[in-house]
C-alpha cells in the first residue's frame, strides 16, 4: 500500500505536520491543502505522495487533536479522516469539528460494515472510502468534492429580508410585521444576522464570533439563552409562528416559509 517517496523528503512523526511536495515552479500556497488524519505512516506516505503528484498541498497529522488544532486554522481545502485514531474516534473528530467549520471531510477506514459507512455518511461526511483502496480514485474523489463545494459557496445574489421583518440599521431597530421590537444590543445583533441569511443555519460558535465582542463575555449557552428571549417577543406578535428554527447539533436558522401577513 505505500508508494515510493520523492528523494530527500522526510514524514513527521506522529502529532506532526509532514511536509508538502512542491512541483518544480509551485508558487507555496497556490495548490489546494488537503489535510490527512492518519496514524499509519505507510498509508500516509502514499497519501502524500499521490496528492502532491496531482497538483495538491497535502499535510499529514496522526492523532485526532493535533487535527483539531490545526483546522482551528485557515487554509485547508479538505481533510481525509481515518476512523480509527489512536486518541479520539474518526466520528468524534468530526462531531467537533462541525462546531467551528463546515470544511469537506472524507472519511477513510480499515472497517468495511455497513454500519459504518451509514454513520459517517448520516454525520454528514462529504464521502467515505474503505482501506484497501485506489489512490487515483480517491484523488478523483477530492476532486469531485471540492467541484460540489465550490458550487455550493459560489457567491449568490444578495438575499432579501422576507417581508415580515425590516432592519432600520441607522436607528438599530428591526420591526416585526410592522411592529418594533424591544432589544437588546445582543438581541439586535443575533436577529439582524438571522434575518440578513433566512434559511442559512449559524453554529453557536459562529453567533459568538458575529454578535458579541470577545468570546470572554460568552458563557456557554449565552446564545441559547437570547435565543430564548427573542423567540418570547416574536410570539408576543405572531404566537402561532416559529420564526427561528432550532437546527439539533447545528444551531439556528430564520425560517423561509414565514407568511407575508401575520395569521
Amino acid at each position: 500500500m505505500t508508494a515510493p517517496r520523492p528523494s530527500g523528503t522526510t514524514v513527521d512523526p506522529p502529532g506532526g505536520c509532514g511536509p508538502a511536495w512542491e512541483r518544480p515552479g509551485a508558487r507555496p500556497g497556490s495548490r489546494p491543502t488537503i489535510l490527512i488524519v492518519e496514524d499509519e505512516p505507510g498509508i500516509a506516505d502514499t497519501l502524500q505522495y499521490a496528492l502532491a503528484t496531482d497538483g495538491f498541498e497535502p499535510l499529514w497529522v496522526a492523532s485526532g487533536e493535533a487535527a483539531l488544532a490545526r483546522l482551528r486554522e485557515a487554509g485547508v481545502a479538505l481533510v481525509i479522516l481515518d476512523v480509527g485514531l489512536p486518541d479520539l474516534n474518526g466520528f468524534e473528530v468530526f462531531r467537533r469539528l462541525r462546531g467551528f467549520s463546515e470544511v469537506p471531510v472524507l472519511f477513510l477506514t480499515a472497517r468495511a460494515d455497513e454500519i459504518d459507512r451509514v454513520v459517517g455518511l448520516e454525520l454528514g461526511a462529504d464521502d467515505y472510502v474503505a482501506k484497501p483502496f485506489s489512490p487515483r480514485e480517491l484523488v478523483a474523489r477530492i476532486r469531485g468534492i471540492l467541484r460540489r463545494a465550490a458550487k455550493a459557496t459560489a457567491p449568490a445574489a444578495p438575499s432579501t429580508p422576507p417581508l415580515p421583518f425590516q432592519v432600520d440599521e441607522g436607528r438599530r431597530t428591526i420591526r416585526f410585521y410592522g411592529r418594533p421590537l424591544e432589544l437588546s444590543r445582543y438581541e439586535y445583533g443575533l436577529l439582524k444576522t438571522l434575518v440578513e441569511h433566512p434559511g442559512h443555519v449559524f453554529s453557536r460558535d459562529v453567533l459568538l464570533d458575529k454578535v458579541w465582542d470577545t468570546r470572554s463575555e460568552s458563557l456557554d449557552r449565552t446564545v441559547d439563552a437570547h435565543v430564548k428571549t427573542l423567540r418570547a417577543k416574536l410570539k408576543a406578535v405572531a404566537p402561532t409562528l416559529e420564526a427561528i428554527r432550532t437546527h439539533r447539533g447545528s444551531g439556528y436558522a430564520l425560517a423561509e416559509d414565514l407568511p407575508a401577513a401575520p395569521p
